[in-house]
């Protein structure tokens, strides 16, 4: 397969990466032919699977703009993706110009992507860096220059969590992400889930299986773990499409159909 030349250096073109897949479902170009035909295969075991990327994409925006609302100005977003229109410190920047957002993830067509798009933007920049090593995302030097960890941060762990198997110590990951960011600080969490598509559920999880980033879709209680010692604000952990909507949604059958349970917390003190 030819390399397109908007793609880095030593990208495996092999296997499919969910999050250039994610790319796809959410109308962007940033992705292979054999993402696209993966993510098509997904498409047909589970036909909702774009509506639900959307729905996530829209409780990150509304979480967002709740975090500035408490008086949030900067932003550590890790796994932040493939960038697609109206990313966080775009919806930050709107509602509280001189917001900061720094940008983490693995993935590097993300990484490249973000760097062109964050040329001659101060306020933000993008790190390549592993959930599975918090402390160096967290001492990273981009995310030192722009955040201040005296004053409240605003930490998005969306889509992502549900890419680390229990083998890794995902809950351990997020205690230490969460540990430097003082009281007044919030969390926001979407996970993947399979407790509402029992039916799908074999054939998504062998499909997960063969890219880069296989997936844990974890139960309620198992994703609420996540938010210990935090104070979930209201309405709590939700299906995406329930929290703090702007008008009800009426795009699935059911809300569980939307395929993550999200929630936002506050950091306590």
């Amino acid at each position: 397969m030819d390399r397109p030349d908007w793609a880095p250096e030593g990208i495996d073109l092999t296997r499919p990466s969910v999050a250039r897949a994610y790319d796809y479902w959410l109308g962007g170009s940033h992705n292979f032919a054999i993402d696209r035909d993966w993510a098509r295969q997904v498409l047909a075991a589970v036909p909702d699977l774009r509506l639900m990327a959307q729905a996530n994409r829209a409780f990150l925006h509304r979480a967002v703009r709740f975090m500035v609302d408490q008086g949030v100005r900067q932003f550590l977003d890790i796994g932040s993706g493939i960038p697609t229109v109206g990313n966080v410190h775009e919806i930050a920047q709107r509602a509280a110009p001189g917001s900061r957002v720094v940008y983490v993830d693995i993935d590097p067509v993300a990484v490249a992507h973000s760097e062109q798009i964050l040329k001659g933007e101060p306020g933000a920049a993008v790190i390549m860096a592993d959930l599975r090593q918090p402390s160096a995302v967290l001492t990273h030097r981009a995310t030192r220059a722009l955040l201040d960890f005296d004053r409240p941060v605003g930490l998005l762990l969306c889509s992502v969590l549900h890419a680390i198997p229990d083998a890794d110590d995902p809950y351990g990951m997020v205690r230490e992400l969460v540990k430097p960011l003082p009281p007044g600080s919030y969390v926001a969490i979407s996970h993947g889930t399979l407790d509402d598509l029992v039916e799908e559920a074999d054939e998504m999880t062998e499909l997960a299986g063969r890219t880069t980033t296989p997936i844990t879709g974890r139960p309620r209680a198992e994703v609420e773990r996540f938010f210990a010692g935090l104070e979930l604000v209201e309405p709590g952990l939700v299906w995406s499409v329930l929290w703090r909507p702007e008008e009800p949604d009426e795009t699935f059958e059911r809300p569980g159909r939307s395929g993550f349970y999200a929630g936002v917390a506050r950091v306590p003190g």
